[in-house]
Formats: structure tokens, C-alpha cells, sequence
């Protein structure tokens, strides 16, 4: 669960700051005060996701690997049960 956490956190902070970046960006280019809200959060969502996937992979890996260890304790259990009823 902890790499769950820290992955997610991580992926938050990541978007926060690309969104507050993108409105930085998009306010000096436009020279306007009001920035739309659409854009500048399609923006950082896909600059996020791009560089969380080059960023973060030892974070991704950890979480994986716990994901993975728990399924195949729960598929060992379901089995083992499984064994026990025939």
C-alpha cells in the first residue's frame, strides 16, 4: 500500500505542477490575467502522463511488483483452497 501512496502522491504533485507551469506559460504568452480552465488542464494532463512515465518508473516498478506479489499470494491461497475441497 505504501507504493501505492507514494506513486499516487507523486503523480499529483506531478500534474500540480505541470498545470500551474502551463498557466504560468499560457498567461505570459497571452499577456492575460484570465486563463481558460479547459486548456491549460488537457495541457498539463498530457505533459504529466508523458514525463510520470519517464520520471517515475522506479515508483511504477515498486508498485507493480506489490501488486504483483499479492496476486500471486491470493491465486496460491485460491488454489491451495481449492486443493483442500477435493
Amino acid at each position: 500500500m505504501k507504493e501505492f501512496a507514494i506513486y499516487t502522491g507523486l503523480r499529483v504533485l506531478l500534474f500540480v505542477g505541470s498545470l500551474i507551469t502551463v498557466m504560468l506559460i499560457w498567461s505570459l504568452v497571452t499577456g492575460d490575467r484570465d486563463v481558460p480552465a479547459l486548456w491549460p488542464v488537457v495541457i498539463a494532463f498530457a505533459v504529466s502522463g508523458v514525463l510520470s512515465y519517464f520520471l517515475l518508473n522506479r515508483q511504477r516498478d515498486a508498485f507493480a511488483r506489490r501488486v504483483e506479489e499479492r496476486a500471486a499470494r491470493a491465486a496460491s491461497a485460491f488454489e491451495e483452497r481449492r486443493a483442500r475441497e477435493d
